[in-house]
């Protein structure tokens, strides 16, 4: 089988973790590209991306341009005469020039089963909407969203548990296998695109601070997705007493209390239970965080703030 000569292009971890993959396959990655560093903890130091860490560890050169739309940057990536370049959670937009440079153009590993959730934030809205499948996708590049001929699939379900952070580690055990198997094909000429059904497209918008707060007059079952959906981040939030709370994990019951949505019905140490919208369910929190302090289970936190969580208050 041909080895290919691949540039990769990715920034966070779950672009690291297939970048690995290809390392420890027969194929050589002769560059890597990643955002430029950027500034991280207290002290804001510039750090490298976790992809651009794995590179120098294996001695791979690293190309950071802030934008791949002028001509000297896409000068010297054509002069890196690639074969392949495979694109995972990148962060910058690949002009026609860039996809059409490689001699067997631009793949991208996506983290939906494509044509549903193109966009941003495919695992975190895949919870949010309930769904109970997910997936990978291996795509060929084109000019649009998330649109190109899909090369491959592979499928996992949806935990009715599972958190953002669950499913992502997940879908990186299936497209790590998903992504040498498309590339295997690529370089064998076995692997042939499939066009994507525009009509069943959903768009996956880039999570926000702003969509964190949880609406007491949804149901239990929506607030409970939205819970997970946005952890670890923005993790949803919600008020009592004037003082915001972050809701790291909560589930939905079934049965409803008839009281004013955002109610606290009882508080012990299986959780917060609250009434939601509609009569639909109540949600119980069972980890939240306060201002200034750690995570903790509703447990530890009655334990010195019993008299914050009286039955009947209200959250907003």
């Amino acid at each position: 089988m041909k080895s290919l000569r691949i540039i990769f292009a990715g920034t966070p971890e779950f672009a690291s973790a297939h970048l690995q993959a290809i390392i420890d396959s027969q194929h050589q990655v002769i560059a890597v590209y990643s955002q430029p560093d950027r500034p991280a903890g207290r002290g804001q130091k510039l750090m490298p991306s976790p992809v651009k860490s794995l590179a120098i560890e294996h001695h791979i050169p690293v190309y950071q341009p802030k934008s791949l739309r002028n001509e000297e940057a896409q000068q010297e990536l054509a002069a890196l005469d690639a074969d392949l370049m495979v694109v995972v959670a990148y962060g910058l937009i690949l002009p026609q020039v860039v996809l059409d440079t490689p001699k067997l153009g631009c793949i991208n590993v996506h983290g939906s089963i494509l044509p549903k959730w193109r966009g941003a934030a495919p695992i975190q809205r895949a919870i949010e909407a309930g769904d109970t499948e997910s997936g990978v996708t291996i795509m060929q590049m084109d000019a649009g969203l998330d649109t190109g001929d899909m090369l491959l699939k592979s499928c996992c379900p949806i935990q009715p548990e599972d958190t953002a952070a669950d499913l992502h580690d997940r879908l990186i055990e299936i497209g790590r296998p998903a992504l040498i198997d498309a590339l295997n094909g690529i370089a064998a000429g076995q692997v042939h695109g499939e066009k994507q059904d525009d009509s069943l497209a959903c768009y996956a918008h880039k999570m926000s601070k702003d969509e964190a707060r949880l609406d007491w007059q949804k149901s239990a079952r929506y607030l409970d997705c939205q819970v997970r959906a946005f952890n670890p981040w923005p993790v949803s939030i919600t008020s009592l007493d004037d003082t915001n709370i972050r809701v790291w994990e909560a589930i939905a019951l079934e049965e409803s209390s008839g009281e004013q949505p955002g109610t606290l019905i009882k508080s012990d140490k299986d959780g917060l239970d609250i009434a939601c919208g509609n009569g639909e369910g109540t949600l119980r929190i069972k980890r939240l965080q306060l201002a200034g302090s750690r995570a903790m289970t509703v447990q530890e936190l009655l334990n010195s703030k019993k008299a914050m969580f009286t039955t009947g208050k209200q959250f907003s």
